[in-house]
């Protein structure tokens, strides 16, 4: 089973982290008992439960960019006044 990264779980609500966390359990299961058949399943819904977290680290990210922006904005006015 492929974890996510650290920064995506972080950003699951908790009901999200509670099903990652069983999904996991159930998945390394499967993956113990060579049912990777099954565990391929689990995996793509592992996939699914965190694209919500994974939109989120996005918009962090882009909300980042534009304090960036705006920052340097404000420098290049400054250097004009």
């Amino acid at each position: 089973m492929r974890h996510c990264s650290v920064q995506v779980r972080g950003l699951l609500t908790r009901d999200e982290l509670d099903r990652y966390n069983a999904l996991m359990e159930v998945g390394s299961y499967l993956e113990s008992q060579q049912r990777h058949d099954l565990a391929y399943h689990v995996q793509k819904e592992v996939d699914i439960l965190i694209l919500p977290a994974i939109e989120r680290l996005k918009e962090k990210g882009r909300a980042r960019d534009r304090a960036t922006a705006e920052f340097l904005e404000s420098l290049r006015e400054d250097e004009e006044q």
